[in-house]
């Protein structure tokens, strides 16, 4: 029985064209970045070339704007939390309550160390309450920095980034968006969007494990939160991965150059799927409105997250119930918790997100898997009957 893999967001398979440019970089760049030898200097010269094509393919100025390169996003959350808030041992911070992990942990280390830390809710649709946003930004201390993400990681929700950047600025509040799960599946213009960092990286988008930025703007000030070198201005020491980033560059623009094609089909896919396991009565779906593409999040009530995570894995299906930070975790969705969720229906989430390798192909024969084992679970365990309103009814209600 073939696998089939529906936990992209958690990682994506590398495009074997991405592999082909990694290799020849490992081949004909060997020498230390900072060095400054002739072989050096070529090295140099392959990270600049991909770090401006970079910045340019997500719409910056290569000219002013920084690209700070990281081990992934959540060193790019850490930096973005920890190097643009703090500018004394004290202050106040705004991060949603549906943010990654990353983001999360990182502003409750600041609330160890004595900052306030405020969370803007979210409503029951996934966005987040702008008024509640409006109201927090007018209270005292000014924050030093709102962080809200992009687009949500478990609901796809996509967020109202616009409108948070225009009530922060108008507070004189610089901005952080953890976009990694934009990035690469998306439009996203930085130098359009007003935002004044953003956080992504490359093995969400079918490039490398390891490798990731915070792209920031000429005057926005971000301490380092590691030490020792003297690379990339001293934002973020350590010796560069020339061949990694080349792979999140070729990763980058081959999304660039197939985004409609991509886009459109995930889009087809994941709304085919949808519409399949909402033919089970108990089926309902998390996070309304604009969404990603790719990310569908949707609970059948009655049964057990956990239970279906390993009846589908069995079956063949990889999926997932939340973040991949969060792993191991018996812990529900604090996304979803954040949206005010029934119990019940936390507990019966299941994430699958798509990419660009699904095929309508294999929606069709995961819809058959997952709607079986459903069946299957129900069947073995006592669950209390749940509502059967018409799909559509259930799909616009809740």
């Amino acid at each position: 029985m073939k696998s089939i893999y529906l936990d992209h967001n958690a990682t994506t398979p590398i495009d074997p064209r991405v592999i082909e440019a990694m290799e020849r970089c490992f081949r004909e760049t060997t020498a230390n970045a900072g060095s400054q030898h002739s072989a050096g200097r070529q090295a140099k010269r392959a990270l600049e070339d991909a770090r401006e094509e970079i910045i340019s393919v997500l719409r910056g100025d290569p000219a002013h704007d920084r690209l700070i390169l990281t081990s992934g996003g959540t060193e790019a959350n850490n930096l973005a939390i920890l190097g643009m808030g703090p500018e004394s041992r004290r202050g106040r911070i705004l991060v949603s309550a549906i943010e990654h992990p990353s983001t999360l942990a990182t502003a409750d280390e600041l609330e160890r160390q004595g900052w306030q830390v405020d969370h803007i809710p979210a409503s029951e649709s996934g966005a987040i309450d702008l008024e509640k946003l409006r109201t927090l930004l007018e209270q005292s201390p000014r924050p030093r920095l709102v962080s809200v993400m992009a687009a949500n990681n478990e609901t796809g929700v996509i967020q109202p980034l616009e409108k948070v950047v225009e009530l922060s600025h108008a507070a004189g509040v610089p901005v952080h968006s953890d976009a990694v799960q934009v990035v690469g599946k998306m439009p996203f213009e930085f130098g359009r969007s007003g935002v004044d960092a953003i956080s992504f990286t490359a093995h969400k988008f079918h490039g490398p494990a390891g490798i990731g930025g915070l792209l920031v703007r000429e005057q926005t000030q971000v301490q380092p939160i590691l030490f020792g070198g003297s690379q990339q201005l001293g934002k973020r020491p350590g010796t560069e991965p020339v061949a990694l980033v080349v792979g999140m560059m070729t990763a980058l623009n081959l999304w660039n150059e197939e985004a409609d094609q991509r886009e459109s089909g995930m889009r087809q896919s994941r709304d085919h799927l949808e519409d399949l396991l909402l033919q089970d009565s108990t089926a309902v779906v998390n996070g309304q409105g604009e969404r990603l593409p790719h990310t569908l999040n949707l609970s059948f009530l009655g049964l057990d997250r956990q239970a279906m995570l390993m009846a589908l894995d069995m079956a063949g299906v990889a999926c997932s119930t939340g973040s991949a930070c969060a792993s191991g975790s018996s812990e529900p969705s604090h996304v979803l918790e954040a949206m005010g969720l029934e119990t019940g229906r936390i507990e019966s989430s299941l994430r699958l997100s798509l990419g660009a390798t699904s095929s309508l192909a294999e929606i069709d024969e995961a819809a058959k898997r997952i709607l079986k084992t459903v069946k299957h679970l129900r069947q073995s365990e006592t669950a209390p009957n749940s509502p059967s309103e018409p799909r559509e009814k259930r799909r616009k209600s809740l």
